[in-house]
């Protein structure tokens, strides 16, 4: 088998991987708890009806969906009315790609990195898919021909332009600690040595203010409560999605959790070691199986906590939003960068 076509079906399988676990496994399953967290926070029993524990009520959620009238308002632009879906959907699923979802695995003397796109330009690669998806909110709420609908997308818009800067200062203190852009090295910087000798080398433990900023940016990017301004349905109705429905509704929602999978997974690799946990071997195909479901744990984690905030937190007001991502974020993650780059000067990193 030729060197070309070999590297081919390598990229697929990895592709087939993710879209099989992120899509096929995770994305139905995460409905489902998003219900029960919901349920559990509010003392109520949650979906239990269909299937056991009410594993199967996300499928037929799903079934629903495709079965509901594709309903296009008489005054819509049609044809971005209907691309505008697909805008947010690609972004949100070419995003993973960049991310090492474990060690390196070798199978008859071939070592296999897994990861879909080892680029040594991943965080310029994440922060310019990021900024391409919201496009997909604006031209579908301005497509949509309707007030509410336009007053959410230029929400997101502006929500986007203030947090992206937070979150690319914070993100670029990481790669100034690994001294390199491609995020298996961000990961393989976090897997070996420790901090002061006592502490895993996690940048949460070195820049636990620009984690923190992350975090909190992370939330606004993803359009999550309580930054979920864009949508804000006692305002808004639904906001830049008020004239969808069916599939294409569907769609909107579907990115939604992908882009939650997706920064979950950023944090666990920029800021929690990825793949990587003390004390645990990571060689060979034994090693490289425990260090996928490390990853995957704890990008659960996150997942939850951003659960856990829908149901607990109030939405800020519009006001306050762009008070937070101006005046505290961005001086913030400044100063973030300013602590990492001494660091780095003393060799203490």
């Amino acid at each position: 088998m030729s060197p070309t076509l070999s590297a081919a079906l390598e990229g697929l399988g990895k592709i087939a991987f993710i879209w099989g676990v992120v899509l096929a496994a995770m994305l139905p399953n995460l409905i489902w708890m998003e219900r029960r967290v919901a349920g559990l926070i509010q003392d109520r029993p949650g979906p239990n009806r269909v299937g056991p524990f009410g594993l199967f009520q996300a499928l037929a959620d799903v079934l629903k969906m495709f079965m509901k009238e594709d309903v296009t308002p008489l005054y819509a632009d049609k044809l971005l009315h209907t691309v505008a879906p697909a805008i947010i959907l690609i972004p949100a699923l070419t995003t993973i790609a960049i991310v090492p979802l474990g060690a390196p695995i070798t199978i008859a003397g071939r070592t296999i990195p897994l990861v879909v796109a080892d680029v040594n330009i991943g965080v310029l690669y994440l922060l310019a898919l990021t900024s391409v998806s919201v496009y997909g909110l604006i031209v579908g709420a301005w497509a949509s021909n309707n007030k509410y609908s336009l007053l959410g997308g230029l929400r997101s818009g502006a929500q986007v332009i203030s947090y992206e800067l937070s979150m690319g200062l914070a993100a670029i203190a990481t790669l100034m600690a690994a001294g390199s852009l491609r995020l298996t090295s961000v990961v393989e910087y976090q897997a070996t040595g420790a901090f002061f000798g006592i502490l895993p080398r996690w940048n949460c433990f070195s820049q636990p203010l620009g984690c923190i900023i992350f975090i909190i940016a992370a939330f606004a990017e993803t359009n999550r409560v309580p930054f979920d301004l864009p949508e804000a349905e006692a305002e808004l109705v639904a906001g830049y999605h008020t004239e969808y429905s069916g599939f294409r509704f569907g769609a909107f929602f579907m990115a939604e959790y992908l882009n939650l999978v997706a920064s979950s997974m950023m944090m666990a690799t920029l800021y929690f070691g990825g793949w990587s946990f003390p004390f645990l071997p990571h060689g060979g195909v034994a090693g490289a199986i425990l260090s996928v479901v490390v990853f995957f744990a704890k990008t659960m984690c996150f997942i939850f906590l951003f659960m856990w905030v829908r149901w607990t937190l109030p939405r800020f007001r519009f006001d306050q939003l762009m008070d937070i991502g101006w005046k505290a974020l961005l001086p913030l993650s400044l100063l973030n960068l300013l602590w990492t780059g001494a660091l780095v000067l003393l060799k203490v990193i």
